[in-house]
């Protein structure tokens, strides 16, 4: 059997200008990204395809907003799912094109996915994650009584609605992704995290949350046992000292290492912060290797050439 490679992909790499945010647009960037999966692909790969959607989400509840006259509100839970399935044909149909260019014989599938989180998680208290567009405190006190938003002030530049952002705990639907990985097939799932889903008594039921897209797919990559966890971003490679004279590039990072820095505050909780601490929890549960990179130096990071490489050592 090939290998197993999760693949995270950001949102905001299926938009590469803010003047360029259409369909065609992110088709276009979507095509791109691509090229990069088609040549994994043409290695002996089989990808587990992951993603954000934030940009996405905004979209969708601005259009929701503006709509609101006429039509119900869409729940957060409902948007996240819509994003999912349009990123996914996206993805679908520009790997599919990709791939017959090459005539390489592989079918991709999107599943559009449910990720547990703890009702009771901490995070529900204080939700911090801002959604949506900014409004008056007037619109923003009306949205909280009429429809149960919470809501804050944001940096004097106006209010918005907030939504906790909760640690995914499992996933609903791994069963149907790792038959579909067994069978040989591409698969595009847990996008933008997954959708957030509480379990109870009486079963599943949605949540307006936000689950970061690249906890969720360290977790989907101990569940699948995959043999890499690739989180691809805005740079080459990971940096200490970021942004100053002495900053540093890593091309390899061990475990402990990884840590260290975090504690030392060298990776930006709103930036990198995030992903490393995806690598860890993927490394501490049993994962074999990481790789952080950018979209285009895939191929390249994969050789050895750039990119940053974390192994458990």
């Amino acid at each position: 059997m090939s290998k197993i490679a999760i693949v995270a992909i950001g949102g905001n790499s299926l938009i590469l200008r803010k003047d360029k945010t259409s369909m065609a647009d992110q088709m276009e960037a979507v095509a791109q990204t691509c090229v990069h999966l088609a040549d994994m692909v043409a290695k002996g790969w089989t990808l587990v395809i992951t993603h954000g959607n934030g940009p996405q989400v905004g979209f969708d509840l601005r259009r929701a907003e503006l709509a609101a006259g006429e039509l119900p509100l869409v729940p957060l839970e409902g948007i996240g799912a819509g994003t999912q399935g349009n990123i996914g044909y996206m993805i679908q149909q520009c790997l599919y094109n990709e791939l017959l260019r090459r005539k390489l014989d592989k079918q991709a599938a999107t599943v559009v996915t449910q990720v547990v989180v703890d009702k009771d998680d901490p995070a529900f208290l204080n939700p911090t994650k801002p959604v949506g567009s900014f409004m008056s405190e007037e619109v923003a006190l009306h949205h909280q009584k009429e429809d149960g938003w919470q809501v804050a002030e944001d940096a004097g530049r106006g209010w918005r609605r907030v939504v906790a952002s909760p640690l995914p705990v499992d996933i609903v639907e791994k069963d149907i992704i790792k038959q579909l990985v067994n069978n040989g097939n591409l698969v595009i799932c847990v996008g933008g995290g997954g959708i957030p889903v509480a379990l109870d008594e009486n079963g599943l039921s949605g949540r307006a949350a936000v689950i970061d897209k690249d906890y969720a797919s360290a977790l989907l990559a101990n569940i699948l046992k995959a043999d890499l966890l690739l989180i691809s971003t805005a740079v080459d490679q990971v940096a200490i000292n970021f942004g100053k004279e002495n900053q540093e590039n890593l091309a390899r990072m061990s475990l402990a290492e990884a840590k260290q820095y975090l504690k030392e505050g060298h990776f930006a909780a709103g930036s990198m912060g995030p992903k490393i601490q995806a690598v860890i929890g993927f490394l501490e549960q049993g994962g074999k290797e990481a790789l952080i990179t950018s979209p285009e130096q895939i191929a390249a990071a994969l050789e050895g050439k750039t990119g940053t490489m974390i192994i458990d050592n």
